[in-house]
């Protein structure tokens, strides 16, 4: 197995944590206003790096949520990963920070029904939230979108079965989509730790990224062409 790094700063909460082995061996994290939190990712990666060092672990990859989520946020933690893969010669893995915010629910088993669908969410503004649609094997459902929020939404989908909502762009829907198939999670944030099966399901894969031409999800749509390397 491998040993990873993994970086998160998405939201206001920017975390880092170290797996190794199929488990989280260190973990830090620290919470600020929009996108304040990943003004700490260099001190915590330097604990990061110097527990690994300290325990004699060589890391194998840098693993980076790539949005969406908070514009500077996913610019200093992407640059950030990148920066460690040149200096370190390590692999680059990316994690969508949607998908990662699944693993927490259904770790703890939080949905009982064999057919429901996770619908993680994050905030973007007023009625606005970033959103997919997965099953519990985490196949897409329908991609990320920017959705304006109303009771029709997700119809489509509340009318064949249970939706799972969560994640801080659904407080803002619980009092709008109003379905007897809609259930909500309180509590569910976007961490580093949580990377590690996905992260490493890759890992085994060889999904790498180019660390020259990698870009957040904000940047995606923008960069059709690669720019030849200036070297």
């Amino acid at each position: 197995m491998a040993c990873i790094l993994h970086i998160e700063t998405s939201t206001n909460i920017c975390s880092v944590a170290v797996s190794e082995d199929g488990q989280c061996i260190f973990e830090q994290k620290a919470e600020g206003e929009k996108g304040a939190g990943a003004e700490r990712l260099g001190s915590m990666i330097d604990e990061a790096l110097s527990f690994t060092d300290n325990h004699a672990i060589p890391f194998d990859a840098v693993s980076v949520s790539c949005g969406p989520g908070s514009y500077t946020g996913l610019r200093i933690g992407v640059s950030m990963a990148k920066g460690l893969c040149y200096g370190r010669d390590l692999k680059l893995i990316s994690v969508p920070t949607l998908e990662l915010m699944c693993v927490p629910v259904l770790l703890r088993e939080m949905i009982q029904e064999d057919d429901a669908l996770l619908c993680p969410m994050l905030d973007a503004r007023r009625m606005e939230v970033y959103a997919g649609l997965y099953d519990r094997s985490l196949k897409t459902i329908r991609e990320v979108s920017a959705d304006v929020v109303t009771e029709d939404t997700y119809r489509q989908y509340l009318d064949e079965r249970p939706v799972y909502f969560f994640g801080n762009g659904a407080k803002k829907c619980m009092e709008t989509i109003n379905h007897p198939n809609a259930h909500f999670i309180d509590n569910i944030e976007p961490l580093a730790k949580w990377m590690q099966p996905l992260a490493e399901k890759r890992f085994l894969m060889e999904q790498f990224e180019d660390v020259a031409y990698f870009v957040p999800f904000y940047l995606k749509d923008f960069v059709a062409i690669k720019p030849k390397p200036l070297i």
